[in-house]
Parts: structure tokens; C-alpha cells; sequence
């Protein structure tokens, strides 16, 4: 579910200039701080597994699962749910597994470390580990993850106060200080450093190869207004409604001045390709090193509990690859921003169809037989896809964005809406094939992403339905919209198309 509630804080990052040794202690720091969050999460692991044995949480947990199944609880029914997750709670305690116990699971060790980790930051990694538990505890993971050596890549502070710190332009951490890079043009800086500072993080970042630290410094409120030389605000504001109808890869909208279907962060493709070549590569190299590790038909031996032998040339290319991931991740936010303050100048007043892209993302849990081989169907979905656009990180700047103005997304019921399967002008609703790309609707050939982007823009003020008036007075302004679009698209050569836009260039 998406995100709603927007708090008021935004985030600063300036680069820090440390020197050689300062660099070679925050290294120093970052791996106490992995040995303690994974020691955290042990623990709780370790604590967590003896509560599951016990007869008593196996009995409320069973109980807890029936009462979850029924469709309708009577009164008594709640206050028996309540009691149980109460008494699961107090079971929880007992057994020492909350955050707080955490807390004081670390305090120990941060005597040990002493001259390298100050008590706030302890506990905030403990805090980090109690939240990769909690996933496990009460939400939807299996299992939990320990970290690899150099995966711990940022630390951050309880407050401004204690432990880390930023004070007269510098980072001040047990000992060290380390000035950060402000240009003196910088004017959005210098106005977001007058404002009170929450806590700090450190991050540390792989840039061509090369470990570079970063200090994020958490401001409370509003970010101040980015402006041009002039002294006018950069961003304007529209007053038109818009449709977004989400895809994986794409995204198609609407508003009265524009109708568009254009592909997510076009800007990233260049950098997935060169991934893909680093991952190849890296691939050929530890079967080239790794022969004991492999089966005759090119799987990995399963119980083979030899160490991996990584090459030099493996390790250049594992620095190539997280470099070049990071570039990945800053482009992609980039152009989400871009796009982002673009639909801003034509509305403010945004309707996105809600989608679960986590969901999307997770492989089939039901096994299915092809009929023609005989095989099993893979289970694998759109991960990939996913995790290359990133569409549900869109709407998040998109929202945050909003919330600067004091407004927000409003997302339409998909349940009861059904923007793929409505015609305006029959007032009915046709089942389609998603192969299906195309719409007739009063005589008009139209797209189908971008008819039901038009449709969530016309939506009722409860959100569950069209509002078909509003989509029969707008409809001819849409077809003239429609068709240019379509235009664009068909004549422009560069840009890219998905087998989701049903358009076919003529040779």
C-alpha cells in the first residue's frame, strides 16, 4: 500500500573531505559496525528461535491464525483477538525479543569497541536489526539477511547532539573532524543549513571504483525553494487534473493539455547493458577459478562448503559492478525527479491507478504445468523489470513533492474503477485480453493506457468509479490529444517501443 502520510523532514547530502587516515578510520568504523549489527542479529535470531519452540507461543499463534481466518468476528471473537496478540506480546518480553532488549544486548559490546563506536550510534544499528526482525516477526519475510564484508554502507546518529554530529561546517565523531564540501554558490545549501538538524548519516558510496563518504544531514520541515538567478521559484505549478495509469517499464497520462505514453527512465538503459556485460564477465571468471564448485552441466554443487578462490581481475570487476549500480540508482532518480516536476507544471491535482509493484515483483507461489511441454512454467514475474525503473520510487518523489504544496496522490480504487474494462459512452464494462491494446469507443480507435489514464483523471470524488459526464465534456479535447500522441510516436524513430503501447512502426 502506498504511503500516504508524508512527514515533515528532508535530507541534505554534502560530500565529505577527509583525508587518507580519516578515510582509512571511517573504514575501520563501518566494519565494527557491520560485526555489531550482525552480532544484534544473531542474538535476536537466536532468541527468536527458542520462543518458537515454546508450547505456549505455538498454542496462541495457531489460535491467533484461526481467528484471522474468519470472515466475520463477533465482539467476543476481537476481544479474543486482542487478548491473544496481547498475551503474544507479553510471551515476546519474556523471551527478552524487543528492541530495548537489543539496546541492552549492545551495550557490552560498545565498551569493547569503545574508541570506535559511541553508545547512540550502537543502538541505532541494534534499532536496524530489531527492524529486519520485525519483518520477519509480524510481516511477510522468511528469513533474515547477515552482512557481507563492505555491505555496511551507511551509519547515522539519534541526534545532532550526541555522537555523530555536524557543527561549523564539519563532521565531529569520536575524535574525528572532517570539513564537508559547500560551494559558495550553493544557495539551496546555505538556506537548508540555517534550519534545525534532526540527526546525521554517514554514507559511504562506490564512485569509479573508489570508496567516497558522504554526509546526509536530516533537516526538519520543508526544504526551501529552489530558484532560478533571477530569484523566481524553479518550479511552477499547473491547474489541470491528471490521470496516470502505472505500468512496469512505462507510463501513460493525462491531463487537459497533454496526453502522453513514454517510457520510465529511458536515461538507464545504457548503464543495465553495461551491468549485464560485468555480470557475464564476472561469471566467466569464477567458473574459470572455481571448477570444484560446479557440476558437469554448469550448476553450482549443492553441500560444497569450500571457500570461493576470487581473482584479481573478479575483484576489479565486483568494484566495476557496485560503481556502476550506484551511477544506475542516481540516474534513475534523476529522471523520475525530472519527469516528477514536469507533471507538476501541468497539475497538482494527481489520480494514479494504486498498484502493489512489490507484489508484482515476488515469483508465483502456484506451480503450473505447461500442457504443450510438460515442463513446469517458471515462476518468475517482473523482478527484473522492476528493479530497473523502479516505478513505485516514482510515485514516492512524486508524493513527497506533493506534500511540499500540502497536497497528495489520490489513488483510485482499481477493485471497483476497473479503467481497463469501462466504456464512457455504453456505460458498461467489457472484459479485454491484456494482449488487447487497443479500445473502440464511440468510433474512435484509441489507445488503451492512455483511455484509461483519461478515465482515472475523470474520476468521482469517492474514488471508486468514472465520472461519466465529466469524461463525455472532455472527451473530443482527449481524441485531438490522443491522436497526437499517437503521431509522435508512430514518426519519431528514437522513441522506444514496448509490446504494452500495441503500436507498430510501418517500414
Amino acid at each position: 500500500m502506498p504511503n500516504r502520510k508524508q512527514k515533515e523532514y528532508f535530507t541534505l547530502t554534502l560530500k565529505l573531505q577527509a583525508e587518507p587516515y580519516q578515510e582509512d578510520l571511517l573504514h575501520k568504523r563501518f566494519e565494527v559496525s557491520r560485526k555489531i549489527y550482525n552480532a544484534c542479529l544473531g542474538e535476536a535470531l537466536k532468541r527468536y528461535n527458542h520462543l518458537k519452540r515454546s508450547r505456549n507461543y505455538k498454542l496462541l499463534t495457531r489460535e491467533l491464525s484461526i481467528l484471522k481466518e474468519k470472515k466475520k468476528l463477533t465482539k467476543a471473537h476481537k476481544e479474543k483477538k486482542n487478548q491473544v496478540i496481547a498475551d503474544l506480546n507479553a510471551l515476546r518480553r519474556a523471551h527478552r525479543l524487543t528492541e530495548y532488549d537489543l539496546h541492552a544486548f549492545v551495550a557490552p559490546m560498545n565498551q569493547h569497541f569503545g574508541s570506535n563506536m559511541d553508545i547512540n550510534t550502537a543502538q541505532k544499528i541494534a534499532s536496524r536489526a530489531w527492524k529486519a526482525m520485525e519483518d520477519l516477526i509480524f510481516g511477510t519475510g522468511k528469513s533474515v539477511h547477515f552482512q557481507k564484508f563492505g555491505q555496511f554502507t551507511s551509519l547515522e546518529g539519534k541526534s545532532n547532539k550526541q555522537g555523530i554530529r555536524f557543527r561549523n561546517n564539519q563532521l565531529h565523531w569520536m575524535g574525528l573532524e572532517i570539513p564537508v564540501v559547500v560551494r559558495e554558490k550553493d544557495l539551496y545549501a546555505h538556506e537548508a543549513l540555517q534550519g534545525k538538524i534532526k540527526y546525521c548519516r554517514i554514507v559511504k558510496k562506490a564512485v569509479k571504483g573508489k570508496d567516497c563518504f558522504y554526509l546526509q544531514l536530516i533537516m526538519d520541515g520543508l526544504p526551501p525553494t529552489k530558484k532560478s538567478k533571477d530569484g523566481s521559484p524553479r518550479q511552477t505549478y499547473g491547474n489541470s487534473r491528471i490521470g496516470i495509469d502505472p505500468s512496469l517499464q512505462s507510463i501513460a497520462y493525462a491531463s487537459e493539455s497533454e496526453v502522453k505514453l513514454q517510457e520510465l527512465a529511458p536515461s538507464v538503459e545504457n548503464l543495465e547493458k553495461a551491468i549485464l556485460r560485468i555480470q557475464r564477465k564476472m561469471d566467466r571468471s569464477r567458473r574459470a577459478t572455481n571448477p570444484h564448485k560446479f557440476n558437469e552441466d554448469g550448476t553450482i554443487k549443492k553441500g560444497n562448503r569450500e571457500p570461493w578462490i576470487k581473482s584479481n581481475h573478479y575483484r576489479a570487476s565486483l568494484r566495476r559492478l557496485i560503481a556502476m549500480n550506484r551511477k544506475l540508482a542516481a540516474t534513475r532518480e534523476q529522471a523520475h525527479n525530472q519527469l516528477a516536476n514536469y507533471l507538476l507544471t501541468l497539475g497538482t491535482d494527481i489520480f494514479v491507478e494504486e498498484t502493489d509493484f512489490k507484489a508484482l515483483a515476488k515469483r508465483a507461489k502456484e506451480t503450473k504445468i505447461s500442457p504443450e511441454t510438460g515442463k513446469c512454467k517458471r515462476k518468475k514475474r517482473f523482478g527484473k523489470s522492476i528493479s530497473i525503473k523502479a516505478p513505485g520510487t516514482f510515485f514516492t518523489i512524486l508524493n513527497r513533492k506533493l506534500s511540499y504544496i500540502g497536497k497528495e496522490i489520490h489513488y483510485i480504487n482499481p477493485w471497483t474503477f476497473k479503467a481497463s474494462q469501462y466504456n464512457h459512452i455504453t456505460d458498461s464494462h467489457d472484459k479485454k485480453a491484456l494482449s488487447n491494446r487497443w479500445n473502440q469507443i464511440g468510433g474512435n480507435k484509441i489507445q488503451r493506457d492512455l483511455y484509461s489514464a483519461f478515465l482515472i483523471m475523470n474520476s468521482s470524488n469517492d474514488l471508486q468509479e468514472t465520472d461519466r459526464q465529466k469524461c463525455i465534456d472532455s472527451f473530443d479535447n482527449f481524441i485531438a490529444l490522443h491522436d497526437q500522441e499517437i503521431s509522435r510516436i508512430e514518426d519519431n524513430e528514437t522513441v522506444k517501443l514496448f509490446t504494452s503501447f500495441g503500436i507498430k512502426r510501418t517500414a
